[in-house]
């Protein structure tokens, strides 16, 4: 399973950079969690969360992203511009990529700035 999330990491990774974002850090892993992703919007620091769900019967690949989930991906975000202080005083923003449906022909949706650091 976790081949197939490097998989769709390096997709949104792909399709972000399409878009003008720059990476900065790709799996920062901390006692919280991971950050998939830690990308440059212009000035702006995005913190970007990749779901990839096969089946769209389930919840979708956003509902995942739960208010437990969410206040990992803060403590460990706050620990990367801790460790980063030449990005610490950037706005930030926290992204989500998801992917609903089987392989190449999931469908690909990317929510800016999806949910609130508290």
């Amino acid at each position: 399973m976790r081949a197939s999330g490097s998989a769709f990491e390096q997709r949104a990774c792909t399709e972000l950079e399409r878009a003008g974002l720059t990476l900065l850090v790709r799996n920062y892993t901390t006692r919280y969690g991971e950050l998939d992703l830690v990308m440059r919007d212009r000035d702006t620091i995005v913190f970007v969360e990749v779901r990839h769900r096969l089946r769209a019967s389930h919840e979708t690949a956003a509902a995942s992203i739960t208010a437990t989930k969410q206040a990992r991906l803060v403590q460990t975000a706050q620990l990367w511009l801790g460790a980063h202080p030449q990005h610490a005083q950037r706005s930030c923003r926290f992204d989500v990529v998801t992917y609903d449906g089987p392989g190449d022909n999931a469908r690909m949706e990317w929510l800016r700035n999806a949910f609130e650091a508290g």
